[in-house]
């Protein structure tokens, strides 16, 4: 009756380790990863083994994507390319865009896109919540009442007025990141924990649980200083930019 939904590793094979612990300690076999996998300056392709080899049922995110994108100038998506084989190049292209079940329907972003923010819209002064009404149009054609989205790292439960739960798990690997997509802006979770959920049917409702996991970050940071990332080193520590 336990299903837990992870997202956004980026590579911190450590992070997911511990996550994946976690969930097996409280004996909770379904799981699903709402994408952004292997992305960043850390341990691509160990985090990948790691997947493979777990029952997880995987949704692409806007990282994955581009990491199958030619000529993107970034010099973290050229670490991460240098490092695929076929393999890893297959399995990417073979990640779905969202993923429905008869309870739950998942994606990384929005229904429509891999790199907009479902609960979230930029403001000068940083991210707000999205009026109930925009939220509410943006899944209107999901049939799920329990619609889970990722994308932002940062954990958040909205319920709509028709029964619709929003839930975004926040991020395994990356607890703060800034980004000039569609303005500047830092998103941040505010702690260097492992985040991921729990959802629980009880009778007619369901029971959220927004889970921490603290583990071991100093290879993660170190990984990061080395490839010349000190931003994910500084969130990596932090939770914070």
């Amino acid at each position: 009756m336990k299903t837990a939904i992870i997202s956004d590793i980026h590579g911190n094979k450590d992070a997911l380790i511990a996550v994946l612990l976690d969930i097996k300690n409280r004996n909770i076999h379904s799981i699903y990863n709402l994408g952004d996998s292997i992305y960043g300056p850390l341990f691509p392709i160990e985090t990948y083994e790691i997947l493979v080899k777990s029952n997880i049922q995987n949704v692409r995110g806007n990282c994955d994507r581009i990491l199958l994108e030619q000529n993107f100038d970034n010099p973290t998506v050229q670490y991460v390319q240098d490092l695929l084989k076929d393999e890893h190049k297959t399995w990417l292209s073979n990640l779905p865009f969202s993923l429905e079940t008869k309870e739950f329907y998942f994606c990384h972003g929005t229904p429509t896109s891999d790199e907009m923010y479902l609960m979230e819209e930029m403001s000068a002064t940083g991210p707000i919540l999205k009026k109930t009404e925009d939220i509410s149009s943006m899944v209107n054609g999901i049939s799920q009442n329990i619609i889970f989205c990722a994308h932002t790292h940062v954990p958040r439960v909205v319920y709509l007025p028709n029964n619709k739960i929003v839930i975004n798990p926040g991020s395994v690997g990356l607890p703060a990141y800034e980004d000039s997509f569609p303005i500047y802006h830092k998103m941040e979770s505010g702690s260097p924990f492992a985040n991921y959920t729990i959802v629980t049917k009880q009778d007619d409702d369901w029971i959220v649980e927004q889970i921490h996991v603290p583990y071991n970050r100093d290879a993660a940071i170190l990984q990061s200083e080395k490839n010349g990332r000190i931003d994910w080193a500084i969130a990596l520590k932090t939770g914070r930019i």
